[in-house]
């Protein structure tokens, strides 16, 4: 046993340093390449292509992003990663394709490479490393920024006195931020008919829009999609009030249009301050509270948990294709450790950035720029997730489509929660 124990110590000592001269290679001959990632184009993106200069400076590597909608990125990532070689060399990967990817193959194991380096993830928020697939063996993809979701809502508006004595007397409740789902979808509604605004921005759009806004709903209602053994839990009494919730929000408190409506729409509307609130992802707030880009509504945001306690969390990370050259991959890893290092974090956080770091959520700087981090830990704590596998992101479009029916009157809120329930079933069966 003892000589069994000594082979494998020294099998792994040799790879490690077999690693570690493969990193060293690769960096050497990292300077001369160009990193490109197709990015979405979303401000966590701008936060970061601001600071490429100095990623350059320090390295000689170029880094270029080309931003698109995210509708667009799966399968024109899909198209690359099946070639022979992929023109992306650095990839930005959702949550929801963090089962697919690596079934796939089609990644670089990032654990020998944090190893040989000495990268340490120690800071680094375990559930988010756990969303995008990290195990005892392997970790495919190191975590890049969160996007958990809560409710971004007008403070001015629930401060208002004819406001809150117009809300009292119609319902005998307190105007104030709400507790619960019902108690959102009532106070959104109320605005949308007394205070001049919408009720709600939202992002009814079938598939990934409305798929994501949904699911706040259920969280929030006491519904899930799975059970803990991963047996199918979403065709509940939770699930139904959750939809019926979510079609009176959009028929009496959202805007005009909310069926067709994505995020970048909804931003619009918050921005222009003619919605009370928007269920999103946090990291909006600094966005929408910023006086030169959106004066009409900077001030007089804030945020909250998702009424009822649970919303939407996912995550983007950062992947290296397994159909690139060697000195791509290293100069990929030496990129994705400079990003995901914690002065770069600080810097992005200090922009606005959605912190995949707990040093980063508590660092002084940020707190004393951005106080409400302090909740923004709450609203990614309390997150639940989408149910991730292989086919997550297919599954977004089967329930994306039975929610948009049932909105627009195709179809019963019991039919379609039994759909999109069997369609999980289906899928997770495959």
């Amino acid at each position: 046993m003892k000589s069994s124990a000594w082979n494998r110590s020294s099998y792994a000592v040799g790879l490690l340093a077999a690693t570690a001269l493969s990193m060293s290679t690769m960096a050497a001959q990292a300077a001369d390449v160009t990193l490109r990632a197709l990015m979405e184009d979303v401000p966590e993106t701008r936060i970061i292509e601001a600071l490429l200069p100095e990623f350059t400076q320090q390295t000689g590597i170029k880094v270029e992003f080309e931003k698109i909608g995210y509708p667009d990125m799966h399968d024109k990532l899909v198209t690359q990663l099946v070639s022979a070689e992929s023109y992306y060399n650095l990839l930005e990967v959702d949550f929801l394709w963090a089962g697919e990817f690596p079934a796939a193959n089609w990644l670089v194991d990032l654990k020998p490479l944090a190893e040989a380096s000495k990268f340490d993830l120690e800071p680094f928020v375990p559930s988010m490393l756990d969303l995008l697939g990290r195990t005892a063996e392997k970790m495919p993809i190191l975590p890049m920024y969160n996007y958990s979701m809560g409710l971004i809502y007008r403070t001015d508006l629930l401060k208002d006195e004819k406001l809150k004595a117009a809300y009292k007397q119609q319902t005998g409740k307190d105007l104030a931020v709400p507790e619960t789902i019902e108690d959102y979808v009532a106070i959104s509604t109320f605005m949308k008919a007394n205070a001049g605004v919408e009720g709600a921005a939202m992002q009814g759009q079938r598939g990934d829009p409305n798929a994501m806004e949904f699911s706040n709903y259920l969280f929030s209602s006491g519904g899930k999609y799975l059970n803990d053994d991963r047996s199918i839990a979403l065709d509940s009494p939770e699930a139904a009030k959750a939809l019926g919730l979510y079609i009176n929000n959009i028929k009496s408190g959202a805007q005009q249009g909310a069926l067709s409506a994505t995020l970048d729409d909804t931003l619009r509307l918050m921005c222009s301050g003619k919605a009370f609130s928007m269920v999103t992802y946090w990291w909006m707030l600094p966005q929408i509270d910023d006086a030169k880009a959106c004066p009409e509504a900077a001030g007089k945001v804030a945020l909250s948990v998702m009424p009822g306690g649970h919303g939407e969390s996912g995550g983007w990370g950062w992947g290296i294709p397994q159909n690139t050259p060697a000195d791509q991959q290293g100069a990929a890893w030496k990129f994705i450790q400079w990003v995901q290092s914690k002065d770069v974090s600080v810097k992005r956080a200090l922009q606005g950035h959605a912190p995949v770091r707990t040093d980063v959520f508590s660092d002084r700087a940020v707190l004393a720029k951005y106080p409400y981090y302090k909740t923004a830990q709450a609203v990614v704590a309390s997150g639940k997730s989408f149910p991730i596998f292989t086919y997550s992101a297919e599954y977004e479009n089967v329930i994306g489509t039975q929610v948009s029916t049932a909105a627009s009157g195709g179809t019963t809120v019991e039919e379609a929660i039994k759909a999109s329930s069997d369609g999980l079933k289906e899928l997770m069966s495959r």
